[in-house]
Order: C-alpha cells, then sequence, then structure tokens
C-alpha cells in the first residue's frame, strides 16, 4: 500500500481554564503520513463527520445540530489511532462519541473505522482539545476519557502534562452531574500525580476500580510490553 504525506497540524491542547491565558502544549506537535486507506477514508469523510478547531473560537458548539439527534455525549480527547473510539461507539450505540486528535493518520484511521463499521455515532475534530471544551457548554458531557496522554516524564516538563487542577476544574464543569471522568495511564509517577489532582478537586468523587471499563489501547499494550503498570482512575461529578 502506498503512503502519502499528510502534514499533523501544530495545534495544542492547553490546561487552563482561562480563555485568554497563554496556552501550554501538552504534547509534541507530530507529522505523520497517512496510507492510502486512510486519506481516501479522510476525503470522502470528513466533510460529515469532521471539522477543525480553531484556536482562539468561542462560539458554542451546538451537539445536538453536530450529531443529529439528542442523546449522551462522550469526550474523548487524544484518541490516537481511534481504535479503542470506535469500538466503544460500537458497543454504545445510545451515546454520541466526540474525538479530538491532531495526528493526522490516527484522524484518517479512526475515520475509515467509521465508514467500514457504518458508525454514525461518531465525531471527528483536528486541533487542541481544551480550546474545543471551552466552547462546549456547561453540563454538556455524560463522560470524558483521558486515555494515555503524553506522560512529559523529564521533571522540567511536568508542567505539560494535561491533568493539571486548572484543566479538571473546565472538564469537571462540561460534565453533567453523575458524569465520569475516566483517566488512564502507564506512567506510575503520572498516575500519583494524576490521583493526587483528581483527589484535590472537590467536585469530584473517586469510584471504585470497574475491570474491563475500556478496551485496550495501542499505547496501554505499548506501556505493558514494556512492564509498566496500567493506572485506570474514574471521578464523578458530584
Amino acid at each position: 500500500m502506498t503512503d502519502t504525506a499528510v502534514p499533523a497540524t501544530s495545534a495544542a491542547i492547553t490546561d487552563t481554564a482561562s480563555p485568554d491565558a497563554r496556552p501550554i502544549r501538552t504534547f509534541h506537535p507530530r507529522r505523520g503520513r497517512m496510507s492510502t486507506r486512510h486519506a481516501d477514508a479522510h476525503a470522502a469523510l470528513w466533510p460529515r463527520f469532521g471539522f477543525t478547531v480553531v484556536d482562539g473560537d468561542r462560539t458554542p458548539l451546538d451537539l445536538g445540530e453536530l450529531f443529529g439527534r439528542e442523546a449522551p455525549r462522550v469526550l474523548e480527547i487524544g484518541f490516537g489511532m481511534g481504535d479503542a473510539t470506535a469500538a466503544m461507539a460500537a458497543a454504545d450505540p445510545d451515546r454520541d462519541y466526540l474525538g479530538v486528535e491532531v495526528h493526522t493518520p490516527g484522524i484518517g484511521n479512526l475515520l475509515a473505522l467509521v465508514g467500514e463499521r457504518g458508525l454514525t455515532n461518531v465525531r471527528v475534530a483536528e486541533g487542541d482539545a481544551m480550546q474545543l471544551v471551552h466552547r462546549l457548554a456547561p453540563g454538556a458531557l455524560a463522560a470524558v476519557h483521558v486515555f494515555f496522554p503524553d506522560p512529559w516524564p523529564k521533571a522540567r516538563h511536568h508542567k505539560r502534562r494535561l491533568i493539571q487542577p486548572a484543566s479538571v476544574a473546565l472538564l469537571r464543569d462540561r460534565l453533567r452531574p453523575g458524569g465520569v471522568l475516566h483517566c488512564a495511564t502507564d506512567w506510575p509517577d503520572y498516575a500519583e500525580a494524576m490521583a493526587a489532582t483528581l483527589d484535590a478537586d472537590p467536585g469530584l468523587r473517586r469510584l471504585p476500580p470497574t475491570p474491563h471499563a475500556r478496551p485496550e489501547t495501542k499505547f496501554e499494550r505499548r506501556g505493558a510490553a514494556a512492564g509498566r503498570p496500567i493506572a485506570d482512575l474514574r471521578y464523578e461529578r458530584l
């Protein structure tokens, strides 16, 4: 199969709740190559299922209009190659899944899976996830998934980690009461930092572990192969 070069966006997730604050990149801008399958899916399905997040745009996003129905919504931040997102959406047709990513091969792969599986409850956003979150109404989401975000393992880069008090407060605000913020990581020190931040948020309550609460991801398999423990942290909005 021939590869087609497609540059990845340089948009970054911001970890602040203030729309006027200077954004901090929480992952490396990446360039990737789309396979022919991915590029074809992008060309065919992007107009219906995808949209670009524009930096600085604070126009409220109407999720009912976006999905064409009213249903509980799940936000997937950094869905990677999209395999887990597609699997969850296929198994959970009564909920809508909004995935946001900057890695173009992953966007192409998720669109290909949407087409191959005939999924109608998935929408794909390209760009800065927290910019997108600013456009959502308070209480708009039933769940937020942050699975295996960039761990930024060097201490001087810890400020770039997504799970920080300000970003958690913003994500929690977008959850409806009883909504769930589900984070996962394979880096033990990040898991400890995540737990400390999430435990400290006054509007969240930690939930007991739930086996098989999500599909296994490529990043999870990579971490497990390297001998790193997998931590799942699930919190309910009060």
